[in-house]
């Protein structure tokens, strides 16, 4: 009996444990959504339109989920629309309210040429408006500079200055530790170039990867040295690029002041000073804090310049790695976006549809599933026009075949025509701890691919011919779409990075343009005046209670800084590249078997977006291998 009461004084426990966390979870919310308010703008009629621009400036933000942002798991930095900027800038440049456009780019984290050209242009066209446009960083890098020359007036702290990079970089290659552990690659591939499987079987590039990837690279710098010279001709940026050590010594290594001899810069000057010089144009807020300004609230301006979205041109986004099933935006999911797409065909009275593509592609599979959906958006008479943005390369250019015209920028990755396939068997490594395999087979393949025990010669030659096929079937697709032979497309082809120019030149795009004269060539094929044609978004509407989460965490993120000096925003860059390099290789253990992936065209955009839970599991993976 004194059991059953001391049982039935445990339940009771918990059950009012359970009631009160329940009770008090209750309270909690209500009292969030009670007190909550979006961030709002400040009260003034008029001011600067303030880009404090604390993160990257992306095709498509990706979807962080509810519980990630409650549990503190949810992404570091904030990802901006690069539409949503473009739409902003060009409404400022009419509006009487808007006395000025500044640029705080103190934890910009880049976004990749064509993304920073765009918004170059649109910052050209303040100006041309005669508004200022005045920018502001401790220490400036490539991207945040090439936006920084298109405005009238550059400031930089005394302490911080210009540090141009350039374009390149090293690639991690995981060959001595594949070997140190054991593993067995085995890797099924196509292409002379396609050189996303050379870290998992070489210790440095192929020469003819190297080779293709230094073209990239010089045409890529080219080009941006050519927009800075155009935007701001008094700075020296050639000289200063090329040789930044006689800069810095020239001035006793005041990075700052060797920036403002060359031109680069016009001010230096703290936070403070800078926004002193702003509140001069836009007007005093009525904050008294040093430095502030009368502003007006990025956010709170898209939403009131947003388009209405309920036009006849179709735009699909089909931005970030192509993947198998479904996903929020940010991530190309084949299942998610074929069926956005077959759905606005179904419900919406659509004229056209643009494909705006920003990948650097991924499964095959996935590819061919959007693929799919757009030429059933063709079959239906519809013009598909392709727009390219900073990558539409392997899968991303796979997906960009049913374009009846393909729009790229100079800046463009595109190409990589070419497939691979790899899977890891761990014989050898289970050999060093004493472990082998063995079993029965009544074929071939039986018990295949077997990652304890090793392929089988069969196995590798089926895959092998698989891949090949494969190829055969991209390299056919890209000849119809370009109205080439097949032989011609196999010559550029092979896996090969091209960039924009280049492409155009050896007819894998057709014209020189962005999204909007995409928008405006689908309106004239469709019949549609291109000068009232209207978009209509096809992506996954938020979901209302992630929005209200995601704003209630972005206001605690307003306190968060970035680094600012040289070595701690250097070091934060290459965390970043390095955790995308684990993504990557977590992404070929558990990702699609057979794969249009370019592996070089990931190093020239912002670094994927990263969490603290991210980082925590390369943490682990790295304790794991060290042990």
């Amino acid at each position: 009996m004194a059991f059953v009461k001391g049982a039935w004084r445990i339940l009771v426990a918990i059950k009012d444990g359970l009631v009160l966390l329940l009770l008090l979870l209750f309270f909690g919310a209500l009292y969030a959504a009670l007190s909550f308010s979006p961030k709002p703008a400040q009260k003034v009629g008029s001011g600067a339109l303030l880009l404090d621009l604390d993160g990257s400036i992306v095709e498509q933000p990706a979807e962080v989920g509810a519980m990630a942002l409650l549990s503190g798991s949810g992404p570091e930095t904030k990802e901006y629309r690069l539409s949503d900027i473009v739409a902003a800038l060009d409404a400022a440049k009419d509006d009487a309210k808007v006395k000025a456009v500044v640029l705080n780019l103190d934890g910009f984290a880049g976004g990749g040429q064509v993304a920073m050209a765009r918004v170059g242009k649109a910052l050209d066209g303040v100006r041309a408006a005669k508004k200022p446009v005045l920018a502001y960083a401790t220490l400036y890098s490539d991207d945040s500079y090439q936006l920084a020359a298109h405005a009238s007036e550059v400031w930089s702290d005394p302490l911080g200055g210009v540090a141009i990079l350039g374009r390149g970089g090293s690639n991690l290659y995981y060959k001595g530790l594949i070997d140190k552990l054991g593993v067995n690659t085995h890797v099924y591939r196509v292409g002379t170039y396609k050189s996303f499987v050379e870290p998992y079987i070489r210790s440095e590039q192929s020469p003819e990867a190297k080779q293709a990837n230094q073209a990239l690279a010089d045409a890529l710098w080219q080009n941006w040295q050519d927009d800075v010279a155009k935007a701001r001709p008094k700075a020296k940026i050639a000289a200063y690029a090329a040789d930044p050590l006689s800069a810095a010594r020239a001035t006793g290594g005041d990075i700052a002041k060797a920036a403002l001899a060359a031109g680069l810069v016009d001010k230096l000057g703290d936070e403070a000073a800078f926004g002193a010089r702003v509140a001069q144009v836009a007007g005093d807020s009525s904050s008294d804090k040093a430095g502030s300004f009368a502003s007006i609230d990025l956010a709170a301006y898209v939403k009131a310049h947003k388009p209405s979205g309920d036009g006849q041109i179709g735009v699909l986004t089909v931005a970030g790695d192509i993947v198998d099933g479904e996903g929020g935006p940010g991530t190309a999911a084949g299942d998610t976006i074929s069926d956005l797409l077959l759905t606005a065909l179904d419900e919406k009275d659509l004229k056209a549809l643009v494909v705006r593509v920003d990948s650097p592609g991924g499964s095959v599979m996935a590819s061919e599933k959007i693929r799919g959906a757009i030429l059933q958006a063709k079959a239906a008479g519809l013009p598909v026009v392709v727009s390219m943005a900073n990558v539409a390369a392997s899968g991303g250019y796979w997906v960009s075949t049913p374009g009846d015209v393909i729009f790229a920028e100079p800046d463009t990755i595109t190409g990589s025509i070419g497939v691979f396939g790899i899977i890891p068997s761990f014989e050898g490594t289970l050999a060093k701890m004493g472990i082998t395999t063995d079993g029965v087979r009544t074929t071939p393949l039986s018990g295949q691919p077997d990652v304890v025990g090793g392929t089988t010669p069969e196995f590798d030659q089926i895959m092998q011919l698989g891949v090949e096929d494969i190829y055969r079937r991209f390299v056919g697709l890209v000849a119809r779409s370009r109205h080439k032979t097949p032989q011609q497309i196999d010559a550029i082809a092979q896996g090969r990075v091209w960039d924009g120019g280049t492409a155009r030149q050896i007819g894998l795009v057709d014209r020189f343009g962005g999204l909007e004269d995409a928008i405006a060539e689908a309106a004239r094929r469709a019949k549609l005046d291109p000068a009232k044609a209207r978009a209509y978004a096809i992506e996954k509407k938020p979901d209302p209670f992630t929005e209200f989460v995601q704003s209630i965490a972005q206001r605690e993120q307003e306190d968060a800084s970035a680094p600012r000096d040289m070595l701690a925003r250097q070091a934060a860059a290459q965390r970043g590249w390095a955790m995308q390099a684990v993504s990557d290789v977590k992404a070929l253990v558990t990702g699609a078997g057979i794969r249009a992936d370019c592996l070089e065209c990931r190093g020239y955009g912002a670094p994927k977006q990263q969490s603290a839970a991210d980082e925590r599991g390369v943490m682990a993976l790295l304790a794991g291998l060290w042990r």
